[in-house]
């Protein structure tokens, strides 16, 4: 039976695994094995690994793939994608190859503004407040004047404060409003920095305000944090190309067209379709998020509920044929950087960057947008003509492999029979015993 610890994180990381393997794993040699062998032999990259986090004791790794051929406002882009889904790398490249001729995808920043709150409670004369604001708004600007120096050298900095009045939601409730522009870094460091710096200014002079003094009534600041919620930092990529150009492989460019606006439709309509038509957008944005070490919880947070913006949940992209011309787009907020946190440290991060020569934040937000897209019409094809498990299962056919412990011998077999053969586990099993039989 387990027991409680005390000052674990203070122990070495061979005394956390020895304390894990004992009271865990019943001291199994196999588990430290496991352990271990996910551990770089080079020890200054381990080491900065480990101090990526807290209570290191191995590396989790992830696929580090590329998907080529991406057209991009005219310049070629080969993307990294980090995903330990099947299909997905595959189908990001099928649809850059497949838009290639057609013209290429197109992306357009629309605005890059990110923002953060100062949450406060009040509970007297709402004019008060306002007007204590007011005189009070140049000594919050002054107050973060250090924290944002090199910011503002760089261009950027707090753009504006706004006291807004949130009391018909919640009893008492006030906030602090602060938009920001951060340039090529994500600034949640510097957001935060400047949020709580605000807010102990703010106090501070509201508690020697004599008007709340008199009436018993001073203002006091819940929280300070910023918000993953960016529709101020939004981005927009598209394809378009003539119905015509659509048709390939035996299928009509009209009747594509139909079918796939009518899907996309769907995902607008129905909420149980398009959280799964959303996922398959993330699918292609988190992959690059991750590869390029930016946090893809926020991204993922954001842009679900930009998706329910309206009181009700819907697709991410929208589609419409409109004088015989078929276009397809997607505009979602995103919030990233290309200097700061993991850019400068994770070595994959970095290559993974130059990959993509080097961009800035903007041309980042362009980019995952456009692996979403590109996600995105892969599948609503592959919906919409063949069926979307025909090509996923096969792909999925090496996964079933290694579980079977197949040799390569095996392995060409069966990828040879499932060729023209339908794939599913059970099939994958029969035909393996079958070839050891």
């Amino acid at each position: 039976m387990p027991v409680p610890v005390s000052g674990f994180s203070k122990k070495s990381k061979q005394e956390k695994i020895e304390w894990l393997v004992h009271n865990y794993f019943n001291d199994n040699e196999d588990a430290l094995i496991t352990l271990k062998q996910y551990w770089n032999n080079n020890t200054r990259l381990q080491e900065l690994h480990d101090d990526f986090t807290e209570n290191t004791i191995s590396n989790y790794y992830l696929p580090f793939g590329i998907a080529p051929n991406f057209k991009i406002n005219g310049r070629m882009y080969t993307i990294p994608m980090v995903i330990e889904e099947s299909s997905v790398i595959a189908a990001a490249s099928n649809a850059a190859k497949f838009w290639l001729d057609r013209g290429g995808f197109n992306t357009e920043v629309i605005s890059t503004i990110k923002n953060g709150q100062v949450h406060i409670d009040y509970f007297g004369n709402k004019e008060l407040i306002f007007k204590f604001f007011a005189d009070v708004k140049p000594a919050l600007l002054v107050s973060i004047s250090d924290i944002e120096k090199n910011m503002k050298v760089r261009g950027g900095g707090l753009l504006d404060i706004e006291l807004i009045d949130t009391t018909e939601a919640l009893p008492g409730y006030f906030q602090l409003h602060c938009t920001f522009e951060t340039l090529d870094a994500m600034g949640a460091n510097f957001i935060n920095s400047c949020l709580e710096e605000i807010a102990i200014t703010f106090e501070q002079k509201a508690a020697s305000h004599p008007e709340f003094s008199k009436n018993s009534t001073t203002p006091k600041v819940v929280l300070s944090i910023l918000s993953n919620y960016v529709p101020e930092c939004m981005v927009r990529a598209s394809v378009r190309c003539a119905v015509e150009e659509l048709t390939e492989n035996g299928t009509d460019g009209e009747t594509f067209a139909r079918d796939f606006v009518r899907a996309v439709d769907i995902a607008r309509t129905e909420i149980r379709r398009a959280v799964t038509h959303n996922k398959g957008i993330m699918n292609g944005i988190d992959s690059v998020i991750l590869a390029t070490g930016n946090d893809f919880r926020a991204v993922e947070a954001g842009i679900h509920a930009f998706a329910a913006k309206e009181g009700k949940y819907t697709s991410l992209t929208q589609a419409n044929v409109e004088d015989g011309i078929f276009t397809f787009s997607i505009e979602i907020p995103l919030a990233l950087g290309t200097v700061g946190g993991l850019t400068g440290l994770h070595p994959l991060v970095k290559f993974a960057l130059q990959l993509l020569h080097n961009p800035s934040a903007q041309e980042l937000m362009g980019i995952a947008a456009v692996a979403g897209l590109a996600q995105n019409f892969a599948a609503i094809r592959s919906l919409v003509t063949t069926g979307i498990q025909k090509g996923h299962m096969k792909m999925h056919l090496m996964n079933i492999l290694n579980q079977l412990e197949a040799t390569s011998d095996e392995k060409e077999k069966a990828i040879q029979h499932f060729t023209k053969n339908t794939v599913s586990h059970i099939a994958a099993v029969n035909f393996i015993e079958k070839l050891r039989r």
